[in-house]
């Protein structure tokens, strides 16, 4: 089941569209903090994004140049305000496609089914995941921190994503050996402790310190 992030503010399109998605087996989530939209698309993790122009505190467009920051989740604008200028700044800005309002409802969910298609049948879904304000990107192998995008080796990428899906926990050596080694990276003790500590050097020259914490004798957690 795909998830769609809707921004939307709207209630009466939102909720039509919500329920309507919803009866083509999608997950919708609608966007309720108009002020803060990265957290919740951090949290959602959405495989696709339907993306109003005019929103409260800041607009369609900058939102989709910080998502486009830090994902190629495919987008699509939906807004009255279809005018030429509108229509090529949202493509200029990222935007995958621009319906005008009113729309359609099959009209629309036949334009999202096949940019769906065009986007994940060869590729997969991709994962993101976020925390203070830091992006991870599990397709790219990068780490996004105040405009600052770094590339990860495959152990970093994967040290990181275990102690990011586990943000309340203390995760065990075992644990991350475990891990790594199912990426098909032997991984000894040593090994693990160097890998922390150039983890730990790169998160600090991003200005991410404590970034990963040590719990003597058990192991490491997110700070």
């Amino acid at each position: 089941m795909y998830r769609i992030m809707m921004v939307e503010d709207d209630e009466v399109i939102a909720r039509s569209l919500k329920r309507h998605l919803e009866s083509w087996d999608y997950e919708v989530f609608c966007a309720e903090d108009f002020s803060d939209v990265m957290a919740e698309f951090a949290d959602i993790s959405p495989q696709l994004v339907l993306m109003d122009i005019k929103l409260p505190f800041y607009n369609g467009y900058h939102w989709c140049s910080k998502i486009r920051a830090v994902s190629k989740v495919p987008m699509i604008f939906l807004s009255s305000a279809s005018d030429n200028m509108n229509i090529v700044m949202a493509v200029n800005m990222g935007a995958d496609d621009f319906v005008a309002k009113p729309f359609d409802l099959d009209v629309l969910t036949v334009k999202i089914q096949a940019l769906l298609r065009r986007t994940y049948d060869f590729t997969g879904q991709g994962t993101m995941l976020e925390h203070r304000g830091a992006f991870l990107n599990l397709t790219e192998a990068t780490l996004l921190y105040n405009g600052e995008k770094t590339e990860l080796t495959k152990n970093e990428l994967k040290i990181l994503q275990v102690l990011m899906e586990n943000k309340e926990k203390v995760v065990s050596r075992d644990s991350l050996m475990t891990r790594l080694w199912e990426s098909d990276s032997y991984v000894d003790e040593n090994t693990l402790s160097v890998n922390i500590n150039r983890l730990r050097k790169k998160l600090d020259g991003m200005g991410l310190d404590g970034f990963i914490l040590t719990k003597k004798g058990i192991g490491y957690r997110i700070g």
